[in-house]
């Protein structure tokens, strides 16, 4: 599997831990990030990816709200956030080509989703692609 590739499956957990538990201290995060992630450059995405979706929550947020038609946040599955935070914050924020951070997010809902979770988050970045570019 390749390393960005692990580095954002680690990156999710944190984040969905990050949307289950809000008050919690982030600082363990590294370490977790550390014992999954063998390869310092991982881990060095990996916490890349977490500090700049938490730094951009609001505006990412937004963004997947006008993007989800007829679904809040509140409605969607935790992993289905996480995924499609770390989607929209590759996209909007780190400068990853859509079609890239859209794949990497669907094969990250296929793994850690229900059946239905890679074609919603399909649907819902493809649409947020859309919007950021009119």
């Amino acid at each position: 599997m390749a390393t960005r590739t692990q580095a954002r499956q680690v990156a999710l957990q944190v984040l969905y831990q990050d949307d289950l538990h809000p008050q919690a201290d982030p600082a363990p995060d590294d370490g977790m990030i550390d014992e999954r992630l063998a390869d310092p450059r991982a881990a060095e995405f990996a916490r890349e990816l977490v500090a700049g979706v938490r730094e951009h929550r609001d505006q990412i947020d937004g963004a997947i709200a006008g993007a989800a038609a007829n679904w809040s946040l509140d409605r969607m599955a935790a992993t289905d956030r996480a995924v499609l935070r770390l989607g929209a914050y590759e996209i909007l924020c780190a400068g990853t080509p859509a079609a890239v951070a859209i794949d990497e997010a669907i094969e990250l809902a296929k793994r850690f989703g229900t059946a239905q979770s890679a074609q919603f988050v399909n649907g819902v970045l493809d649409a947020l692609v859309q919007t950021a570019n009119e």
